[in-house]
């Protein structure tokens, strides 16, 4: 497939059909995942993959808090992978403060990017989730109480194969060279 396929491929799939996603195909999507760049090569994350449909069930719970009504299906997903930032790199954790960029956030991104894009290839749905009780979600996975988790991202078989095309600003809008 052309890179430019799988990116349009890509979108964020609300139901899922009941088929369990194979571990190995969690476990690629992960490892498409950890090559993604990071400031400094600091690497600050890691996962939780739940595919226990009980405990599952229990983390999308921690999705659905006012307002978010609208994530009721990511109880439908085979799995749930838990996003975690770990510690930051000096270097990287120095310049976040001289430049007032939270780096790590920008390198879960790309990991996150990374996972969604490998599932794709794999013909699996993925959709990143950024509303979650933290507080609640770490007592559920034993989390330790200072770790962040800035998303979740539901994984399973898309229940329609149906691609929408994607709506996006036109290019002439977003690029400019040489000057804004």
């Amino acid at each position: 497939m052309e890179f430019i396929d799988l990116v349009k491929a890509r979108q964020s799939d609300r139901a899922y059909t009941e088929q369990p996603v194979d571990r190995n195909n969690l476990e690629r999507c992960v490892e498409a995942a950890r090559l993604a760049p990071s400031s400094c090569n600091a690497q600050p994350w890691s996962v939780v993959i739940v595919d226990d449909p009980e405990l599952k069930n229990k983390v999308a719970q921690t999705t659905m808090m006012p307002p978010s009504a609208f994530n009721k299906f990511v109880s439908e997903a085979p799995a749930i992978v838990v996003v975690i930032i770990e510690k930051d790199s000096a270097v990287s954790s120095a310049g976040a403060k001289v430049r007032n960029i939270q780096f790590p956030l920008i390198d879960i991104g790309a990991f996150a990017e990374n996972f969604c894009l490998q599932a794709a290839e794999l013909g699996l749905g993925t959709c990143m989730i950024g509303w979650v009780n933290e507080r609640e979600l770490r007592k559920l996975l034993n989390i330790p109480g200072k770790k962040r988790i800035p998303i979740v991202i539901t994984v399973g078989y898309p229940r329609q194969n149906s691609k929408r095309d994607k709506i996006r600003r036109p290019l002439e809008e977003l690029c400019r060279y040489n000057s804004y």
